[in-house]
């Protein structure tokens, strides 16, 4: 509804009329001006709200990629979000390369598919990683073998699972992978026409860098679109950011891999002495048989144990829990 006007303003707009200080096409072209165009072949179902609360998840998620990851690939990781879109399928689905990584991600218990393209560059470093290299993309690009797909889908998965996380102040998912297409035309989802929302997402592993773009159907979020709001997200974070971020804490230090070496004894010798070692010598150590091992978690000696076998292996038993005032 227009602003109600005041008889004074009434009064004196039909005065500047008479007098001709205004003129009536003008007003005509100042409505013309207001006026926007809708298509309702495009229906704009995704506000300018639901695509910042879409950025604010997956900032979430780009925090917890650059978390991750380096487990697996042993690499710096820097991730961010770049901006966020409303278009229809068909445009997205005329934009991508070939070949690409498109991960087809059931949003259960949500309707419908998720879609996670991943740019070839960061495909081709990915398997170089895994398979012990620098981390260097291919000079020419070319598909992907059935091994490298192989190798990829298991950090695809690990990404797959980490949206879980993100996603909890607006709802509980159960993400997981049902495949990945290197070819577009196999992973036609949904109608072409229908509208989707896109976040693309700067991935940087080492020095090589592309983009991730992350398409959500209307008609998966639609069950959801009323909590996409910020108001709505931050509301639950205050509710739930203190016990869950805590086990979430937890639960990432327990997937951290710490070396645990026991030191039978020491000795020392000359060069020449080691220089001349063959199989069958003898070094003596300064311990004893029946002594305590010291048990070192990282550089930090924490037990103490006594050697032993578990089966055809050697194994110590903790005998003694060292506190920090008694470390050596």
């Amino acid at each position: 509804m227009g602003e109600v006007l005041s008889q004074n303003e009434i009064d004196s707009l039909l005065q500047a009329l008479s007098s001709g200080e205004l003129d009536a096409e003008d007003i005509n072209s100042i409505d013309e001006r207001s006026a926007k165009s809708y298509d309702f072949r495009r229906p704009a179902k995704f506000s300018k709200e639901h695509l910042r609360t879409l950025e604010i998840i997956f900032e979430h998620y780009g925090r917890l990629l650059s978390t991750n990851l380096p487990v697996y690939l042993r690499k710096n990781i820097q991730v961010s979000v770049v901006n966020s879109e409303a278009c229809t399928f068909s445009e997205f689905s005329t934009a991508l390369a070939n070949p690409v990584l498109l991960a087809v991600v059931n949003f259960d218990p949500l309707g419908g598919n998720v879609l996670l393209e991943i740019a070839a560059n960061l495909g081709y470093a990915i398997i170089d990683r895994m398979l012990g290299g620098q981390g260097n993309p291919l000079d020419k690009s070319r598909d992907f073998s059935e091994i490298e797909r192989s190798i990829i889908d298991k950090i695809i998965t690990v990404c797959v699972q980490l949206l879980r996380e993100p996603w909890k102040n607006v709802t509980e998912i159960n993400p997981y992978l049902e495949r990945v297409e290197t070819n577009p035309q196999f992973a036609q989802i949904i109608a072409p026409s229908e509208m989707i929302a896109i976040v693309t997402i700067n991935v940087k592993i080492g020095d090589v860098e592309g983009l991730m773009n992350v398409c959500l159907p209307y008609f998966t979020l639609e069950s959801v679109m009323d909590k996409l709001n910020t108001k709505y997200w931050f509301a639950n974070m205050k509710d739930n950011s203190g016990e869950e971020f805590g086990e979430h804490i937890e639960t990432v230090i327990r997937k951290i891999h710490m070396p645990i070496r026991a030191v039978l004894g020491k000795s020392t010798i000359t060069v020449s002495d080691f220089v001349n070692l063959q199989l069958g010598d003898i070094i003596k150590l300064g311990s004893k048989v029946d002594s305590q091992l010291d048990i070192f978690v990282g550089n930090i000696q924490k037990f103490k144990a006594l050697p032993g076998t578990s089966r055809d292996g050697y194994a110590v038993r903790v005998t003694e829990v060292l506190r920090e005032e008694e470390r050596q």
